[in-house]
């Protein structure tokens, strides 16, 4: 397994769980410094930065890249892959397209979470069901094309009420022709809606793609109530071996939110 550490280049964003901002040279520079192996990073638009900038930074730091957010979709331009208007769905498939192609051409998976939206007034549960397969039909392919997932992320009750647990996200995943689309396992979302952590982790088995690490109120491992050690184990026993990246509340600031994040990644998924 492999650490990884977010930065977020989406205004928007601000406030939220993601522990560097605004500069993606002092994002890669801390990154580096406290031992990350890669970043995870949250642009605007697929547009707002040139690949080859963001090229050389890695290579500059030695760090890989380990996800691309799509979130700023929703955020930025509420573009959602539900959304009962047909322009604005094709709109939004064309943003995390745009995404898809900017990671899928540095070897990295773009995230599909918020850009998932949700079923309400007119749109039945089946329907947005349904237009999210389509638009994972889509787009997976291009995604494959770079050799990578698409990563897609279960949300709690509160952000969505699509997809809100690894069974949810599987039961989609079966009705799908593409075989590249992964689960994105993100500790604080599965706190609040999983029975068991762990066993939520077995259930999805080879379909875990990537691991957002977080404690049960959303700031670096230590700081809440999750035990860690049967998450890890359960990693293990799925055969995981891709990045675990801190997805977190940048408190009491990023410098030691990032600090705290490699001592458990040290502590727990070293060698695994």
């Amino acid at each position: 397994m492999r650490s990884a550490i977010t930065v977020s280049l989406v205004p928007e964003f601000r406030g939220g769980p993601f522990v560097f901002w605004d500069d993606l040279r002092d994002g890669c520079v801390k990154a580096a410094r406290f031992g990350f192996d890669a970043i995870e990073v949250f642009f605007s638009s697929p547009d707002s930065i040139d690949p080859n900038d963001l090229k050389e930074l890695l290579a500059e730091f030695r760090l890989g890249l380990a996800a691309v957010g799509t979130g700023a979709g929703w955020a930025v331009h509420k573009l959602r892959l539900t959304d009962p208007d047909q322009g604005k769905r094709r709109r939004a498939c064309e943003f995390v397209a745009g995404m898809i192609e900017l990671a899928g051409g540095l070897g990295a998976p773009a995230i599909i979470g918020s850009m998932q939206g949700r079923w309400e007034g007119t749109v039945s549960r089946e329907e947005g069901s349904g237009w999210l397969a389509e638009a994972l039909e889509e787009l997976a392919p291009r995604a494959q094309a770079h050799g990578v997932p698409l990563l897609l992320e279960p949300l709690n009750r509160y952000e969505t009420n699509l997809l809100n647990n690894v069974a949810d996200a599987l039961a989609l995943l079966d009705k799908l022709s593409a075989r590249n689309v992964k689960l994105l396992c993100d500790l604080f979302h599965m706190n609040i809606e999983e029975v068991s952590i762990a066993e939520a982790i077995r259930r999805a088995g080879a379909r875990v793609g990537h691991v957002h690490l977080a404690d049960s109120n959303r700031r670096a491992v230590g700081f809440g109530h999750t035990d860690i050690a049967p998450v890890v184990q359960a990693l293990r026993e799925v055969g995981f071996n891709g990045y675990v990246s801190g997805e977190i509340l940048p408190l009491p600031d990023g410098d030691t939110a990032a600090k705290r994040t490699i001592r458990t990644f040290r502590e727990f998924f070293v060698g695994t």
